[in-house]
């Protein structure tokens, strides 16, 4: 349903992506309400009154909202939300800000999901193109709104991080070229509990694509594959692999990447690259393909993919005392992020971990726990799971009330050459904002010592 003419919008959430696209709805000749049901943030609130929004806070006026022909919705909104109900029950569009986006942006996109791992390679893949000076945004779950930037920029292409969420309402919306990383359980309470609607979601990346579009995906991933059999796609596809050789896409083999596109072959040795551990291997074999799509020069993705800095919060370095490693991986919210932090862990490790618990099933975490981990600090209000699971696996297990009193612990439990590892697989809201807070109180608490 591509808009025409004058209508009525209303934004519902008044954060990065609602401003956003209340900015390109005003441009694009919509008569715009935004409707924020908590607290909109002083730089927004000025945002909206220098664009002369009409905005509200604390509620959501109900004749207001339905009274629109289309709603654009914060993915922060879950789905069975009052007014989303209402607004489904009288038939009103709801839609994504990428999607709004999408009706007006007229450059190509790169788009990446996944259960984990999403943000790394989007900043990697945009990394690339930037070096190769390639005109590009990046938007999405990162960077600046996407609508926003088609209201505002001129790029040629966008790299885009999209959550299930988002990709629930996106409906027009169409990849040029898609990236899936990976699915495991998570955000399970959005989905009534069903895996597979989680499933559903994420394989939305690559709706409305045709034979000219690119599916780059992970080829060991059991779940994406028992997917792909059952169903048929007229798309170019680009798997990548640690295990098996493939004729396209990319794979690992003898310690070097190989990655074929357009029958042209790239080759680099997995020593070069800049991010270590067998997840972000695979996060650049992803970012490395979609780049050899694109035919940027070899030597261009050779350098990006050795020279790339890895985003805040995600195995983030933070510094060496006296000998001790700390890490922080504040951005692993759930087991599985956690699961690759761990695996990646070369050294005996002080695991911080805890929060606001997503249904964690911590036995998959038992073997990397039994084999790297020295010592436990649960860093949350209720840990009594994160005990229980892991009493008689290792020896100590201590409890800590905030970021400082953590980081003391992790420092007087590890020795000179070993780590201590914040990487909750938890949510950050029993003690902290959000996950940003937690780790650079984390950061803040090392720097102190």
């Amino acid at each position: 349903m591509k808009p025409f003419g004058t209508k009525n919008i209303v934004v519902l959430g008044a954060g990065e992506s609602g401003v956003g696209a209340a900015i390109l709805a005003k441009k694009e000749g919509w008569n715009v309400f935004v409707s924020d049901f908590g607290t909109i943030k002083d730089s927004f609130k000025q945002e909206l009154t220098d664009y002369q929004l009409e905005w509200e806070e604390g509620k959501h006026t109900e004749e207001r909202v339905l009274a629109a022909q289309m709603v654009v919705k914060s993915p922060g909104i879950p789905d069975k939300a009052p007014i989303i109900q209402k607004l489904k029950e009288k038939g009103i569009a709801v839609i994504s800000e990428i999607e709004f986006g999408g009706y007006y942006n007229k450059a190509k996109t790169i788009c990446i999901t996944g259960t984990n791992g999403k943000t790394t390679t989007t900043m990697l893949t945009y990394h690339i193109l930037k070096k190769a000076g390639i005109n590009v945004g990046l938007a999405g779950n990162v960077g600046k709104s996407f609508a926003k930037q088609v209201a505002e920029d001129n790029y040629d292409w966008y790299v885009l991080e999209l959550s299930s969420f988002q990709l629930d309402g996106m409906f027009e919306f169409k990849a040029d070229i898609a990236i899936l990383l990976n699915i495991t359980p998570d955000h399970l309470d959005r989905y009534d509990y069903q895996f597979q609607n989680y499933i559903n979601s994420k394989f939305r990346i690559i709706q409305n694509m045709n034979e000219q579009d690119w599916f780059i995906y992970n080829n060991d991933d059991e779940i994406i594959e028992k997917e792909l059999k059952s169903r048929v796609l007229a798309i170019e596809k680009a798997p990548f692999s640690l295990t098996k050789e493939l004729p396209q896409g990319g794979f690992i083999k003898d310690k070097q990447i190989t990655i074929t596109t357009n029958k042209k072959q790239f080759t680099m040795s997995i020593h070069e690259l800049a991010l270590k551990g067998k997840h972000n291997a695979q996060n650049s074999l992803a970012s490395g393909i979609a780049a050899r799509i694109l035919e940027i020069r070899k030597e261009t993705v050779r350098e990006s993919l050795s020279d790339f800095v890895n985003v805040e919060h995600r195995l983030e370095f933070v510094a060496k005392v006296h000998g001790i490693e700390f890490i922080n991986d504040s951005k692993a919210t759930n087991v599985n992020s956690t699961w690759f932090a761990l695996e990646s862990m070369d050294k005996p490790t002080v695991w911080i971990v805890g929060g606001v618990d997503k249904g964690n099933d911590y036995s998959e975490l038992m073997e990397l726990v039994k084999n790297n981990v020295k010592a436990i600090v649960c860093l949350g209000v209720d840990n009594a799971k994160i005990i229980e699971a892991f009493t008689g696996v290792v020896d100590t297990i201590v409890e800590a009330k905030s970021a400082m009193e953590a980081v003391a612990y992790g420092y007087r439990l590890a020795k000179k050459d070993e780590t201590v590892l914040l990487s909750p697989a938890c949510a950050s809201f029993d003690l902290f904002e959000n996950y940003e807070q937690r780790g650079n109180l984390f950061k803040e608490a090392v720097r102190a010592l």
